[in-house]
């Protein structure tokens, strides 16, 4: 575990996790506050050095707000927060962190944000298409992301942002397990 106040990411970390939640209450653009915070630094370094990072909700808001991955998450189209199982198809499965997924596959995780529709101009989404960096769509795109993104790559690939809440879908008995695979692929590539 990293505090926040931390200036420094321990030696030998393969992979960092930027989970979900409400970082400084969002009083602000969610993410923008903790993307200046002391450990940021670091996190960006390790980005910059090649190292894994694995964004999910807030941590996705974060790692925009910081420009380690592009474009913004805004107020989601029905200006509601929204709290749901929601369908999502594989775009990207040639990644340490899909491998184990099929492209085009459907996988159920759980959303809750009320800032989760991603959005980037008309040029970064030509070239997150063009450069193959789009992990994950909507099937039914609840929040109004761009092109029904729901997570995006970073050009090296090694940094995933996405809304969704795949470590909310690892056991069958709260809520399925369709995440677990994506937790299983990048544990096999830093392995």
């Amino acid at each position: 575990m990293l505090w926040h106040k931390e200036v420094n990411i321990p030696e030998n970390t393969d992979l960092v996790i930027l989970p979900g939640g409400f970082s400084y209450g969002d009083y602000l653009r969610c993410g923008a506050i903790a993307a200046k915070s002391p450990i940021m630094s670091a996190i960006n370094d390790f980005y910059l050095k090649g190292g894994f990072i694995l964004g999910i909700c807030n941590g996705f808001q974060i790692l925009t707000e910081t420009n380690i991955l592009p474009g913004a998450l805004i107020t989601n189209q029905n200006q509601k927060f929204i709290c749901k199982k929601e369908e999502i198809i594989v775009q990207n499965s040639n990644t340490d962190f899909t491998s184990l997924y099929k492209n085009n596959q459907t996988l159920s995780y759980p959303i809750a944000h009320h800032d989760g529709r991603y959005f980037i101009d008309q040029k970064g989404l030509s070239k997150l298409i063009e450069e193959d960096r789009i992990a994950f769509k909507y099937k039914n795109n609840p929040n109004g992301s761009i092109d029904n993104i729901a997570g995006i790559f970073s050009e090296n690939k090694r940094v995933l942002g996405l809304m969704p809440h795949p470590e909310r879908a690892i056991d069958k008995d709260i809520g399925g397990t369709s995440g677990k695979n994506l937790f299983k692929s990048i544990l096999q590539s830093i392995s």
